[in-house]
């Protein structure tokens, strides 16, 4: 990788995977590619270029690739699962017409792209226990349909035109740097908020739901450790699954509640989200990716839980 583009870097995973990339890279072979009305801020703005980059506009695509000689693609454009429900046309014109913007300027430009997939993309057939890299998927989500096509139509691009696409299906991502969204997986994020503000916490998923969860530090370790990994050694391209942590509300609250005895959390189902939660595996198996790439999560949820209060303590304070 030499320049690298990062479409929707203003977002969860965006803003830490660019400011990632750049330490790694240096600022300025690392695009910001915004939307306009979430513009880049602060150390993001200044540490390195940014550029309008909307998905649905492939010709502005394509101008910001010329310009700055663009050779690595990171897609993070996507409206999250509840968001995504309420909007289901504009979850697939962003997630789906603008990959097929990304792809064919990725074609023309000889560029490699990341864009993520989920375990959204599984549904309530798929074996919820240790789900296999390759097995049925079938979601009744529009997040996990357009989940599903990105890595079918990322794969098609790979296999026609010899595009080098390659994804993750991320579990549900915690980070104490960006709040939620707008995903399934959120309570696992303001869970936190609340127990650093020392207020109840009211779970919106109830007791029991079991689902997989990643540390944001792990989530950019995937994604670039991906994007670096020698192709020659890869069988899968699209679709990794990679896991961390399975935990279920009570598990968390527990863990917390070991740093902050005071810590207090009550049930109130939200029947959407735990209706998605419901179809998503309790467990991923991961093995494919330590395999062909070396894949090792460095956080389990003891150590997770520290990190984030302690992270969060310093951001709340006064």
């Amino acid at each position: 990788m030499k320049n690298i583009l990062v479409i929707g870097s203003t977002g969860q995973i965006g803003s830490e995977l660019t400011r990632e990339l750049r330490l790694r890279y240096g600022g300025s072979h690392v695009v910001a590619g915004y939307i306009k009305g979430a513009e880049p801020t602060g150390e993001l703005l200044e540490s390195g270029p940014s550029a309008v980059t909307d998905v649905t506009d492939a010709a502005v695509i394509a101008d910001v690739v010329k310009k700055y000689d663009i050779d690595t693609i990171y897609n993070l454009a996507a409206l999250l699962s509840v968001v995504a429900e309420s909007k289901p046309r504009l979850a697939w014109r962003i997630g789906i017409d603008g990959l097929w913007n990304i792809l064919e300027v990725a074609r023309e430009s000889n560029c490699a792209v990341f864009t993520p997939s989920s375990i959204g993309s599984f549904g309530p057939e798929t074996p919820h226990t240790l789900t296999p890299q390759d097995t049925i998927q079938h979601p009744r989500t529009i997040y996990g349909v357009s989940k599903v096509t990105t890595e079918l139509l990322s794969d098609y691009y790979h296999h026609k035109y010899g595009v080098d696409t390659r994804s993750v299906r991320f579990p549900g991502i915690i980070s104490y740097v960006t709040p939620p969204g707008g995903g399934t997986t959120d309570y696992a994020v303001d869970i936190f908020y609340y127990a650093v503000r020392g207020e109840k916490f009211v779970c919106p998923i109830k007791q029991g739901t079991l689902m997989d969860m990643m540390y944001m530090p792990d989530a950019l370790h995937a994604a670039i450790q991906l994007m670096e990994a020698d192709p020659a050694r890869l069988v899968h391209h699209n679709g990794f699954n990679v896991a961390a942590m399975s935990f279920a509300p009570e598990t968390i609250f527990a863990e917390i509640k070991k740093l902050r005895p005071q810590f207090e959390m009550e049930y109130c189902v939200d029947p959407l989200k735990q209706a998605i939660a419901d179809s998503w595996p309790d467990s991923m198996d991961d093995s494919a990716a330590r395999k062909e790439w070396d894949w090792n999560p460095q956080y389990d949820i003891t150590s997770m839980t520290r990190d984030m209060l302690e992270k969060l303590e310093q951001k709340l304070k006064p």
